[in-house]
């Protein structure tokens, strides 16, 4: 077919890929009849915007004439219904429907001539002040500027959504940096990975085998697998895994890497077996850091809670007027007479019992006593079981914009004793925060589950502290409590731990429906949350129930299960506010959850893993409000919805720290690379009342019988034994 251009206003998106691009849209080309389908490149672009589109005319064997888009720019409006359409559709902030309305009756044809280029004129408008007529004029700036880092970002191939990050970064030096430095908008610019910049570098005419390049894939190899949990990689392997991603001649990486170790752009160092570890800094920095400090806290001599140097037991055991098995009571000791200690086992042997006798006894000698948890649905819960108030880490540090403490080594927390509970949660870089801003003398006890699976990001704080020769001491509860014995959760809990298949039949509180397909897992699913359990259990299937999937991809992965859910629980409606970002629609009582560690946003910090429900959609302000489960209004700007996702499923890994009455388990073959012991079993303990598995038998039982896929590439363990 031959090149056509067409001209239209945007109506509305159907369908977006956000790694893509592809879109299906329906335009209206103001000719009359029906709207017009549009298929191609088209993200970045907002309905209400009036577009000329190249590409072709097409016929769909379903769908029927369509028009295929090779590429767009945006065009202003002529007419005087065109402009008020386009300033009304929340594309200005500051601008809706009525104001819109009230400044093109105004200056007519003339209104967006006058925004441009004659702004403080705004102010004829009635009810329209200076304040007012200032934010217009700077939104329309801006989005001005931001289309042309669009237009110069689709000529190298680059998604057009990116652009307004890239313009926050940078101002009005973005098509200069794009240009000469792409490669530092991997490291800039969040939502930018390595593979966006080289695919901007190579458009801009960077060599395939210049320096910057290579130094750019090195870092990126590198913070690929601190993503993943390392805390650095073996040379060897950083090098082999660099030149799969670069396609380069192994000397010319080799010769990079010795540049980057140079110019202190990483960090190499000797392990004892020989073998070089290459580090980011900032990861081998904390790790010294944090072997440090640790040992610090453990053989100072100073001591904040001296009464427990020479107490009686028997008698103190005996005020608190409840029994307690002779782990507890050790564990007990070593968290008032040791500075640092440790506090592990799994659900129902009674570590909440023993962490609020702890809290008791420290309380009853007037000790500080301050509790904190990596999450906020956990620092509640250790709230409640222990009647003392709890913080999250974030928030008990008091993280300020750029990740900074307000509390550290040279201001310490004002607290004699420190208990983390979910400590497996713990990365490397949170851990490290923390104990720089426990004070000399104060004791700190470390609470968790090291069975589970070990933290989001980078490290396994909780199992190297554990490990073999560490002079951190420990308890380990095993005694199950004949209380929990009756739960089905906690019974199966701990058989998935030891590897035996769970008992799926004749319990109250734990069921299997069996399914061998991931479709009809999907499905099933779907019809038990929305359906089933709210019937026969009461609950609320969108703040009770909580889907945990193995993996995100896939037909009963965490992504495909959000999109059905969504329509499920939260169906698009006529009085129900909606905003699209890239491939996802968010809506008023949406489940979402933040995927980055933001420390500019809220009173503390926003950090990856938060949920909330979404409590508003404002077009005409541009900004989402989600209320956290921390019980904090936070507001979002339309170009910042990337940091979150919904939240109807996720991945098993993101549920850590978090407990919910009832949680949902897809579980199929399809997910086989993933299905690992410590993966379900973490699963399993998110929940407090009920677990439904949806899946294949097989899968099941593949996910019992293997352990693990080994250690994590971190060196804190070896620190503390030489330490």
């Amino acid at each position: 077919m031959a090149e056509a251009v067409l001209e239209a206003v945007l109506e509305r998106i159907t369908f977006a890929n956000e790694d893509t691009g592809y879109t299906v849209a329906r335009v209206d080309t103001g000719r009359g009849g029906d709207l017009v389908t549009v298929v191609g490149a088209l993200l970045g672009a907002q309905p209400g915007e009036s577009i000329r589109m190249r590409g072709r005319w097409g016929s769909h064997p379903q769908y029927g004439k369509q028009f295929h888009v090779d590429d767009y720019t945006t065009v202003l409006p002529a007419t005087v219904q065109g402009i008020r359409r386009y300033l009304g559709s929340g594309l200005i902030k500051g601008i809706g429907p009525v104001l819109a309305d009230r400044i093109v009756t105004h200056f007519g044809v003339d209104a967006l001539d006058v925004i441009e280029r004659q702004p403080e004129r705004l102010i004829e408008v009635p009810k329209l002040g200076p304040k007012r007529t200032k934010l217009i004029a700077a939104a329309w700036e801006e989005q001005k500027a931001i289309k042309e880092v669009m237009v110069f970002l689709q000529g190298v191939g680059v998604s057009t959504s990116l652009a307004v990050r890239i313009y926050k970064q940078y101002g009005d030096k973005s098509i200069d940096v794009v240009r000469q430095e792409p490669y530092r908008l991997a490291t800039d610019v969040w939502g930018i990975g390595f593979r966006t910049a080289d695919t901007i570098a190579k458009a801009v005419g960077i060599p395939h085998d210049s320096p910057q390049r290579v130094k750019a894939g090195l870092q990126f190899t590198l913070s690929e697998a601190t993503g993943n949990g390392d805390c650095f990689l073996p040379e060897n392997q950083l090098i082999g895994d660099a030149i799969k991603i670069l396609q380069v001649d192994t000397g010319l990486v080799i010769d990079c890497l010795a540049e980057l170790v140079a110019e202190e752009g990483v960090v190499r160092e000797v392990m004892p077996d020989g073998e070089a570890a290459v580090y980011l800094i900032p990861f081998h920095r904390a790790e010294i850091s944090l072997a440090g400090q640790l040992t610090r806290l453990l053989r100072t001599d100073a001591e904040r809670m001296p009464a427990f140097a020479d107490v009686d037991w028997d008698r103190a055991f005996a005020w608190l007027g409840a029994s307690l098995e002779d782990k507890q009571r050790d564990a007990v000791k070593l968290a008032l007479t040791r500075k640092v200690a440790v506090l592990t086992g799994g659900p129902g042997c009674g570590k909440s019992f023993t962490v609020r006798s702890i809290v008791r006894l420290a309380a009853a000698k007037r000790a500080k006593v301050v509790l904190a948890a990596p999450t906020g649905r956990a620092a509640k819960r250790l709230t409640e079981l222990t009647g003392h108030e709890a913080s999250t880490v974030h928030r008990l540090l008091e993280l300020k914009p750029g990740g900074d403490a307000a509390y550290d080594r040279d201001r310490p927390l004002d607290a004699d004793l420190v208990v983390v509970d979910e400590a497996s949660m713990l990365d490397l870089l949170l851990a490290n925060k923390l104990v720089k801003a426990v004070a000399p003398g104060a004791h700190l006890l470390l609470v968790g589950d090291v069975d589970q699976l070990p933290s989001v990001g980078a490290g396994e704080v909780l199992r190297d502290v554990l490990a073999e020769g560490s002079p951190i001491p420990n308890v380990r509860l095993t005694h199950i409590f004949r209380q929990a014995q009756q739960s089905g959760v906690v019974t199966n809990a701990h058989r998935i731990n030891s590897g035996d298949y769970p008992l799926v039949q004749g319990l109250p509180d734990f069921f299997l429906f069996p399914v061998e397909e991931a479709e009809e897992a999907a499905t099933l699913t779907v019809d038990v949350v929305a359906r089933r359990i709210p019937r026969r259990f009461g609950l609320d299937p969108r703040t009770d129930v909580q889907v945990l999937a193995p993996m995100h991809r896939g037909p009963a992965g965490a992504g495909a299960l959000n999109v059905v859910l969504q329509e499920a629980l939260t169906p698009s409606a006529r009085d129900v506010p909606e905003r699209r970002f890239g491939g996802r629609v968010f809506r008023v009582g949406d489940k979402v959850t933040q995927i980055r560690n933001n420390y500019d946003k809220g009173e503390n910090g926003v950090f990856n893993g938060t949920l909330g429900i979404v409590t508003g959609i404002d077009v005409v302000e541009q900004k989402l409000t989600v209320r956290t489960d921390e019980d904090e209004s936070v507001d979002y700007e339309f170009g910042e919805l990337d940091e979150l996702t919904h939240a109807y499923a996720m991945t098993i890994h993101r549920s850590q720290g978090s407990e919910y009455p009832c949680v949902v388990i897809p579980i199929t073959t399809s997910a086989w690379m993933m299905l690992q012991r410590n993966l379900l079993y973490t699963a399993v303990t998110r929940a407090k009342k009920l677990v439904v598995l949806v899946g294949s038998r097989k899968a099941i039982g593949q996910a019992v019988r293997t352990v693990g896929a080994g250690r994590r590439h971190t060196a804190l363990d070896h620190r503390l034994r030489h330490a």
